[in-house]
């Protein structure tokens, strides 16, 4: 159980230390500022909505303000949106989340069909909006975008997915929640990669540029009022859990990186590689404390091993280590990606529609090879292991310069004497199979880096391929 995505669930909570140091400072309570302003529909992630989100939203008493003030719904209208979320939430299994294909799409669909039926299309709509705006706050608070004035050192890249391969120039974190994967920065270097635990598919992890600037020692935890804490033994809604207690979902370490989004840890070895959170980045404890070293250096932030073994040691202390750099967290959504010079293809886990022709051209002209200019052979294991992993049993290409269009029909079609005879068409992907990887001659180092030094969560670094 986790507590990410929760307004309730991510409240920094005050430090109880004594004493001073030139980085360490007592942990504010962080609260959504929310201004009667309109909402810009341009803002809206349609595919990120779902019920069970919106539920989370409501553990924050200010989103219900924003909802007055700025969509001008009644108190009519809010309680049935809550009654529907809530309601939503309570039929929600984590032990079966993932275990079939389209969970992410029927809960939005879900989602706005209910909402629809509660305030009307065109509200539905600013609604959308508003949560997009407040989950990708670029401060712990929520909404509140006034709280630094600072800049990442470069441009935030575009969130559409697969438009980009690009490596950072500078430093920073790059999620790339399909690959389940972590990857830290520096000056444009790739110097650590983690396996990680991403958000259920009701819960998805969200996408966009944020920042990091602190790390949460030995955090403590309020259970918000939400059915996934009624099902836990001794927790009680609202009553603290204190920081270093077994009860504790958040681990011994976490880091706010913008809205209710928190990278922390807590998590076991087998939660690493699949859905294990509620909108938030998962990590084992010592992934967490290796991490947060990592990231203090970079934010020219003083913490030794010395510090977070005494941290450890005394978990009923929260502390908290301001950065003096805010570091960029780049939230990727990438299921086609040249990587060391192989195309990978990974499943589509949040259901966006990502594993198409038109994202694997962008993808292969952006690295100097035209999809035309591939075998027809090589062309048709590429579309088969995009159906696959897209979870559809067709995809249409458009016409080729080398003939007609190729349909692959994953299902049904059987292959061609060719096909029979290649060696390079791809078996049938397996139920949890989670990517293809395919070797392309014109590739070979080409794209972002394979993982540096990764770290599986098991306590053993695994070789590089």
């Amino acid at each position: 159980m986790t507590a990410c995505i929760l307004a309730t669930g991510c409240v920094s909570e005050t430090t109880n230390r004594s004493g001073s140091s030139a980085n360490i400072a007592a942990v504010p309570t962080a609260t959504a500022t929310v201004l009667p302003t309109p909402v810009s529909e341009k803002t809206s992630d349609t595919k990120t909505l779902t019920l069970p989100v919106l539920d989370a939203f409501f553990a924050n008493e200010s989103f219900s303000g924003a909802l007055k003030t700025r969509l001008h719904l009644t108190d009519d209208q809010i309680a049935k949106l809550r009654e529907a979320a809530h309601s939503a939430t309570t039929k929600l299994s984590e032990a079966s989340a993932g275990t079939s294909s389209g969970e992410t799409s029927a809960a939005r669909t879900s989602a706005r069909e209910k909402i629809t039926a509660i305030i009307g299309d065109e509200k539905a709509r600013q609604l959308e909006a508003l949560v997009a705006e407040q989950w990708n706050g670029d401060n712990e608070g929520g909404a509140d975008k006034t709280a630094s004035s600072d800049k990442p050192a470069s441009a935030p890249v575009s969130s559409d997915a697969n438009a980009h391969n690009n490596v950072p120039s500078d430093s920073r974190v790059v999620v790339n929640a399909p690959a389940y994967r972590m990857d830290v920065f520096e000056a444009g270097r790739l110097i650590k990669s983690y396996k990680i635990g991403i958000g259920y598919p009701q819960f998805p992890l969200p996408t966009g540029l944020r920042k990091a600037r602190t790390i949460i020692f030995n955090p403590t935890w309020t259970p918000p009022d939400e059915p996934w804490v009624a099902k836990m033994k001794d927790v009680s809604v609202g009553e603290k859990v204190e920081a270093g207690s077994r009860l504790n979902p958040l681990g011994p370490i976490k880091i706010p990186i913008g809205g209710p989004s928190l990278i922390h840890g807590g998590k076991s070895p087998a939660k690493l590689g699949g859905f294990a959170s509620h909108g938030c980045v998962g990590l084992t404890t010592p992934q967490v404390q290796g991490f947060a070293k990592i990231l203090a250096q970079l934010g020219g932030a003083h913490l030794t091993d010395t510090d977070i073994a005494n941290y450890a040691r005394d978990k009923t202390q929260t502390r908290q280590v301001k950065l003096a750099n805010a570091i960029p967290v780049e939230l990727r959504y990438e299921t086609i990606l040249v990587e060391d010079g192989k195309l990978h293809i990974y499943r589509d886990v949040y259901d966006q529609e990502t594993n198409t022709e038109e994202n694997l051209r962008v993808v292969l002209d952006a690295n100097g090879l035209r999809f035309d200019d591939l075998t027809e052979e090589e062309r048709a294991q590429i579309l088969d292991a995009l159906a696959q992993m897209s979870g559809s049993s067709t995809v249409q290409t458009t016409p080729s310069p080398r003939g007609t269009p190729i349909t692959k029909n994953v299902a049904n079609a059987s292959p061609s004497p060719s096909e029979k005879k290649s060696s390079k068409t791809p078996p049938r992907a397996g139920k949890n199979q989670k990517e293809i990887v395919i070797e392309i001659a014109e590739l070979k180092g080409k794209g972002y880096p394979a993982p540096e030094d990764l770290d599986v969560g098991t306590g053993k670094k695994k070789p590089r391929s």
